[in-house]
């Protein structure tokens, strides 16, 4: 009799550990929070249920009427046993155009980005007022001497002016206000005034247009911010424009040399504005968008599945082509906003085109079951095939953000 006891008790406590570990492992990929569209119910899976923490289905969306339209949650294991509690918003379904489509950027920076700190010869030997003063690479400069600074020419007209005066500079770094004192000291090669500082003012390349919304006429891109070439850091928009481009050829992507779509711009008019640059994409507004698609529904993060689907892009030209992946991975947990899920490129024509992901592909947009559900952000260096997508709902709510009171 003992020893059935022991042996059931070996068994319990394996059974136990395990449903321990599978909560711990949900509890860690599940997000804490969800959108849902209005009137719908957050379905996850047969296994793991969504269920109201006031009362019923009713209940719940009153409770969050009071709260802000936020409803509370708790996700449980077979209905069950609990795992976590989180929130869970209603929004209109929104119908959104798929793009595709290039586009090219032309970012003027706020303020000016530190991409190199260094010494110079002086009649005292080498000198370094910024990396003194504490400058570092990527910090972002804002104001000298009280005086606003946008591009290279703004910097440099204060300091050559100084006579050698200590400059107040105010700048951010990784959004912290820091306050620096710089002494300029005169360059023995030139006789004026320098502080050892080379900075970034703006930025130009091409990119791909994931969505356009046809009420609010803004647009999504990209996926992912634009950086600075030489500091990684997201380049603090001031003012920018979106302009047409023309696909002229593809450099053919293999393992370890990213691939990259080459264009030129096509016009010296802008098609729109950029409002934001962020780390979930480059947002903005098209007064007239021309976009030959039928817009679609957006698909929520909970509604993807592994499997196939397809991306609109273009390797040719102006016009997006529809292409076969495969959706490999999806990781529902916030962790790296951009990198949500893997994909992998199945179809052949683009395959032998471009070898799979090329640079200038990011912001494709993803569509599966009818629904518009992410859009591609990275290349995998060592395997072009495959890359990493962005979930279309993070990018239509980053889109929210932008003020619409100047679009036609």
């Amino acid at each position: 009799m003992r020893k059935v006891i022991k042996i059931a008790a070996v068994f319990i406590n394996i059974f136990l550990m395990t449903v321990l570990g599978i909560i711990i492992y949900y509890n860690k990929i599940l997000p804490n929070n969800y959108y849902v569209t209005t009137g719908n119910k957050l379905e996850l899976s047969e296994i793991i249920e969504a269920a109201p923490c006031y009362g019923g289905f009713a209940e719940s969306r009153t409770a969050a009427a009071e709260q802000g339209g936020v409803q509370k949650a708790e996700l449980k294991l077979l209905g069950i046993i609990p795992i976590k509690t989180v929130s869970i918003q209603e929004v209109d379904e929104p119908v959104l155009i798929p793009g595709g489509n290039p586009f090219g950027i032309k970012l003027l920076t706020d303020g000016v980005i530190a991409v190199e700190v260094s010494g110079f010869e002086t009649s005292k030997g080498i000198k370094a007022p910024a990396m003194d003063a504490g400058i570092k690479t990527g910090d972002i400069i804002k104001t000298v001497n009280g005086k606003s600074v946008n591009s290279n020419g703004d910097i440099e007209e204060i300091i050559t002016d100084s006579s050698g005066k200590p400059l107040k500079i105010d700048l951010v770094r990784n959004g912290s206000q820091i306050t620096v004192n710089v002494v300029p000291e005169i360059c023995a090669a030139d006789n004026s005034y320098r502080i050892g500082l080379w900075v970034r003012d703006s930025s130009a390349g091409i990119g791909t247009i994931t969505f356009y919304n046809p009420e609010t006429k803004v647009f999504a891109g990209l996926g992912h911010p634009v950086c600075d070439v030489d500091t990684g850091s997201i380049m603090p928009l001031l003012e920018g424009e979106a302009a047409e481009v023309t696909v002229n050829g593809v450099k053919k992507g293999k393992s370890g040399s990213p691939g990259e779509l080459i264009g030129s711009f096509s016009s010296v008019l802008s098609m729109g504005t950029l409002e934001l640059n962020c780390e979930n994409g480059l947002y903005g507004i098209i007064p007239e968008g021309n976009f030959s698609k039928a817009a679609i529904p957006l698909g929520m993060r909970h509604e993807i599945e592994i499997g196939e689907a397809y991306i609109y892009t273009t390797i040719d030209g102006k016009q997006p082509e529809k292409y076969k992946i495969v959706i490999e991975k999806i990781d529902l947990h916030d962790s790296e906003s951009c990198k949500n899920m893997i994909i992998r490129v199945t179809d052949k024509e683009l395959l032998e085109a471009t070898g799979g992901i090329v640079q200038g592909m990011s912001g494709s947009p993803i569509i599966q079951n009818g629904k518009l559900v992410g859009a591609v952000t990275h290349v995998f260096v060592n395997n072009p095939t495959k890359g990493y997508a962005i979930f279309a709902d993070t990018m239509y709510e980053c889109s929210q953000k932008i003020d619409t009171g100047n679009a036609a």
